[in-house]
């Protein structure tokens, strides 16, 4: 049996994919995590979900306890963590309602804690190496898994993740195209850094929703058509996340 953990946007835990539910809080040293956690089964796996910006979606970017989050993952026991999450497009052939399996971050946030370091212990440096911060078994399972279900996908991409809540103005879309980004986000860099730092393999599902600003023959993102277009895709996140997780062995 596997325990894995399952981080995702605001009614995650609504899907009904786990039998034997029950919730589950936990205190870290880092304060409290955005809520606590709905634990159950899917086959012979117990998962463990947690809405990253609380079930009513209270929590914004800047203040989502991201080391609470994943500290809490660890005690609990998990030896996986998968996210999911909307991403905008910075690339034409990366359509609406296209999933991205990220390999690269870049980290543009600004007032985010992303390490468990808040100073060095004698002895022990805190250097973690980053070069491929997502977990490449992980995500060749959740390629082979897409590959086994007909979904639309793109094997790799590097997500930027900005600070928000705003989006981005279209000098800045335009420059994180230049600089290599594919898709950009509010969420993943903090979370990837952290689940690296404890130890525990990690990838994302990064659904596109928009083009975010760079396109001038669109109109510039909206939560509106972030919301729209995510919840007329969501059944695919969640095929592919049941059958990535109910087979999961570690």
């Amino acid at each position: 049996m596997a325990q894995i953990g399952l981080i995702g946007g605001s009614g995650l835990e609504k899907l009904n994919i786990l039998r034997e539910t029950r919730e589950v809080s936990v205190e870290t040293p880092y304060g409290a995590p955005s809520s606590s956690f709905l634990c159950g089964k899917l086959a012979d796996n117990e998962i463990f979900i947690l809405s990253r910006h609380a079930r009513d979606h209270s929590i914004t970017p800047s203040h989502v306890n991201n080391r609470a989050n994943i500290f809490a993952l660890k005690e609990l026991g998990c030896t996986a963590i998968l996210a999911t999450t909307a991403c905008g497009s910075l690339k034409e052939e990366i359509s609406r309602g296209q999933i991205v399996f990220p390999d690269q971050f870049l980290d543009f946030t600004r007032n985010r804690i992303n390490t468990f370091h808040d100073h060095f212990e004698p002895g022990v440096t805190g250097h973690v190496a980053m070069a491929d911060p997502f977990s490449e078994n992980l995500r060749q399972r959740l390629i082979s898994s897409a590959d086994s279900l007909n979904l639309s996908y793109h094997p790799r991409g590097t997500v930027v993740t900005i600070e928000g809540p705003r989006f981005s103005t279209r000098a800045e879309s335009n420059m994180f195209r230049i600089i290599g980004a594919d898709i950009i986000n509010m969420s993943i860099a903090p979370e990837a850094a952290l689940a690296n730092e404890a130890g525990i393999p990690y990838a994302v599902v990064a659904l596109s929703t928009d083009y975010d600003a760079w396109k001038h023959d669109e109109e510039p993102v909206t939560w509106a058509e972030i919301l729209k277009v995510f919840e007329e895709n969501v059944r695919h996140v969640t095929a592919l996340l049941v059958n990535v997780l109910q087979d999961f062995k570690v």
